[in-house]
């Protein structure tokens, strides 16, 4: 199953508070970027972050599922109705996430 456009619409308006978010289609979910970064993505209709320890730290009770078959695991963000929440977790995650790779020329 396919994430909906307005489901990414509804997430976008929740990071409405944080600069730089951005996301791209990957074969019918997306891959939500925050300031270049890839923090996670949209799966079915779930929003799910990589499990980096500020991530765990954040959200101690958050339960790990796969985005599709044979992934890796990444933790479910339930409470996404909450803006500030979700912005102290992008914030919080930030610095241990991956920089993005340098393109090859």
């Amino acid at each position: 199953m396919a994430s909906s456009k307005e489901y990414l619409n509804y997430v976008l308006e929740q990071l409405d508070g944080l600069e730089e978010i951005t996301y791209r289609p990957m074969m019918g979910e997306f891959i939500i970027y925050y300031r270049g970064r890839i923090v996670g993505g949209i799966y079915d209709d779930r929003l799910l972050v990589k499990p980096v320890k500020s991530a765990k730290e954040y959200m101690p009770s958050a339960v790990y599922e796969s985005p599709y078959e044979g992934a890796k695991e990444m933790l479910l963000v339930s409470d996404i109705e909450d803006k500030e929440y979700l912005s102290g977790l992008f914030n919080a995650m930030y610095d241990e996430l991956p920089k993005p790779k340098a393109k090859k020329k």
